[in-house]
């Protein structure tokens, strides 16, 4: 019985060790990157970080080329 005790203990021990260096190695392997407020092109669909976007008349655009070809469309 106290041998069955003896490996439980050491399997413990050995599974708090193993998470805890996984937690460790994914920390410092993790980006520095602030979560970003994503955006639809109001032309094509692209999704994109809303620090990109091209705004005009509270519609944005993934490029200065798809706000000219959707402002020149006829609704």
């Amino acid at each position: 019985m106290s041998r069955l005790l003896l490996l439980v203990a050491i399997a413990i021990v050995i599974y708090l060790l193993v998470k805890f260096f996984r937690q460790r190695l994914g920390h410092e392997n993790a980006p520095d990157q602030a979560v970003q407020d994503m955006v639809r092109c109001s032309y094509c669909g692209t999704h994109l970080p809303k620090a990109e976007c091209v705004v005009h008349a509270g519609q944005c655009y993934c490029t200065e080329a798809h706000k000219r070809a959707h402002l020149d469309q006829p609704e």
